[in-house]
């Protein structure tokens, strides 16, 4: 009942994995002036972190979000046919030459991978030594726990045994924990996996706002002028941040 009443109402009733979704989506971030601060702060973020260089920079999952506004030369892709991309491709069947590009960007698009160790094996082939692979993705802890398993719809499972998952949908397959999963409770595995993804950054943060922003999928809970009010707040928990947040960004350079 909870989660009906705080659902947005242009997302009752729709198919997860549906394009116009997506669309809708796109139409929300737009929309909602505290969320689409929130995503400014992301992209400024993962554009910080990208290697000079002339080599095209790849961007997943781009179809709801603006970030070619923050880097203009990107490669913008979707896994389903949607408009405002450059490109419809598989992120486990990269079209490109062995170090083609200089980076890979995403925001919430690993933990929709049903099989990551397949991706990031691609993803080594074609990003140039030095370059990277830079994500805004869901984290772990003892609040962000609490909220994905009982507000959020998507499944996030820190305790399964595997990386893998079930793919019932480019959108609705998902485990949110698997970020955590692969570079924290994992990181031995990983590490003896992937030698040569080396784990730059990993900072983890924004317990609150994305949460009363609303996100993409629910109703706003807080003004957009309360914006820096909240931003605030996190600032004073950042010593704490290993209970609260709610994402991380997470930097991986090839080596």
């Amino acid at each position: 009942m909870l989660k009906l009443l705080l659902t947005h109402p242009l997302m009752v009733g729709l198919d997860i994995d549906s394009p116009e979704t997506t669309h809708l989506r796109r139409h929300i971030i737009q929309e909602k002036q505290f969320l689409r601060r929130i995503y400014i702060e992301w992209y400024t973020s993962l554009a910080y972190t990208l290697p000079k260089g002339d080599k095209p920079i790849l961007e997943l999952g781009s179809g709801a979000g603006f970030l070619k506004e923050v880097i203009p030369n990107l490669i913008t892709s979707e896994v389903l046919p949607t408009r405002h991309v450059t490109t419809i491709l598989d992120g486990l069947h990269l079209p490109f030459a062995d170090n083609q590009l200089r980076a890979i960007v995403m925001t919430d698009v690993l933990h929709h991978i049903p099989q990551p160790v397949q991706f990031l094996h691609e993803a080594m082939r074609c990003v140039e030594q030095g370059g990277v692979i830079a994500m805004i993705e869901p984290w772990v802890t003892t609040w962000s726990t609490l909220i994905y398993q009982n507000i959020h719809h998507e499944p996030f499972r820190p305790e399964s045994k595997t990386w893998e998952f079930p793919s019932t949908g480019p959108l609705s397959g998902a485990n949110g924990a698997l970020p955590w999963i692969m570079f924290v409770r994992d990181r031995e595995q990983f590490q003896h996996e992937f030698p040569d993804w080396h784990m730059m950054t990993i900072k983890p943060m924004m317990p609150f706002r994305y949460l009363v922003s609303g996100g993409v999928s629910m109703r706003s809970l807080m003004p957009s002028w309360s914006f820096e009010i909240w931003h605030w707040l996190e600032n004073q928990l950042e010593p704490y941040m290993h209970h609260w947040a709610m994402f991380a960004l997470i930097v991986l350079r090839k080596v």
